[in-house]
C-alpha cells in the first residue's frame, strides 16, 4: 500500500493524481447539482476550441466533462503502470523530469483511442435514455430526412445512430433539403433544435482554420527567434 501511495505521489504520476482529484471534486459538485454536467459546453462551436478539439479526436457526442474524465482516468492508469513496471526500476536522476513529460504525453496518446471506444458506447446509451437534444451533439454529422416547413424547420438523423433524430432550424436563404448531410454547429436552447451547415463547408472551414493557426504559430516562432 505504501508503494502504491508513493507511486501516486511521484512524478509523473503526480500530475494525473492531481487532475483526477479535481475530476472527483467536479463530479461531487455535479451530484450535488451545484454544477451542470455540460459545464464546458457552449451553444456554438464558434470559438469553442475545447469542443472542436474533442470532435476532431472523435470524442464528441458526450459531455466534454465525461470525455475528459475518461481520458484522464485511462491516461492515469497507463502512467501508473509505466511508473510501477518501468520507471521506478531505473536510475533516472535529473532525467526523470524530461522523461516524465514524455511519459505523460505517451499515456494520453495511448489513452485516446481507448477513450474513443468508451465514448462510443456511452454515446449510444445517452441517445437511448436521453431523447432531449444537447449541446454535446455539436460537430456531429446528420442527414436531413424531410423538407423544411414554412418556419424552416426540418428533421435529421445522426449518421452514426440513425434511430436518433434532431430538429434543424435553418435560415430562409440556407434551409437544408432532404438527403443533405449537415454538421450541427449551434444549439438553439429555446427551441431544442440546431443550426447546421453543409458538411463540405464545415470541412473547408476547419481546414482553413487549421492552416491559419499553423501560420500564426510559425510567425510567432520566427518573431521569437528574431528577438
Amino acid at each position: 500500500m505504501d508503494l502504491l501511495i508513493q507511486i501516486a505521489l511521484s512524478f509523473p504520476t503526480l500530475i494525473f493524481t492531481g487532475l483526477l482529484t479535481l475530476v472527483v471534486g467536479y463530479w461531487l459538485l455535479v451530484a450535488l447539482r451545484v454544477l451542470p454536467v455540460e459545464f464546458f459546453e457552449r451553444d456554438s462551436l464558434r470559438d469553442d476550441h475545447l469542443s472542436s478539439t474533442l470532435v476532431s479526436l472523435d470524442l464528441g457526442g458526450v459531455p466534454a466533462s465525461l470525455a475528459l474524465s475518461a481520458l484522464l482516468l485511462l491516461g492515469g492508469v497507463i502512467c501508473f503502470a509505466l511508473e510501477f513496471f518501468v520507471l521506478r526500476h531505473l536510475p533516472l536522476g535529473f532525467f526523470r523530469v524530461p522523461l516524465g513529460l514524455v511519459v505523460i504525453w505517451a499515456s494520453l496518446a495511448l489513452a485516446t483511442p481507448l477513450t474513443v471506444s468508451v465514448c462510443h458506447v456511452i454515446r449510444r446509451r445517452l441517445h437511448r435514455f436521453n431523447a432531449k437534444p444537447t449541446r454535446c451533439l455539436l460537430g456531429h454529422v446528420v442527414e436531413v430526412t424531410n423538407e423544411p416547413d414554412a418556419q424552416g424547420r426540418s428533421r435529421a438523423r445522426l449518421i452514426e445512430d440513425p434511430e436518433f433524430e434532431v430538429t434543424l432550424h435553418g435560415k430562409q436563404e440556407r434551409t437544408p433539403h432532404i438527403g443533405d448531410r449537415q454538421v450541427l454547429v449551434k444549439y438553439l436552447a429555446e427551441e431544442g433544435g440546431y443550426r447546421s451547415v453543409p458538411r463540405s463547408e464545415y470541412l473547408e472551414a476547419s481546414e482553413y482554420l487549421r492552416k491559419l493557426r499553423l501560420r500564426r504559430q510559425h510567425s510567432a516562432g520566427r518573431g521569437s527567434h528574431a528577438h
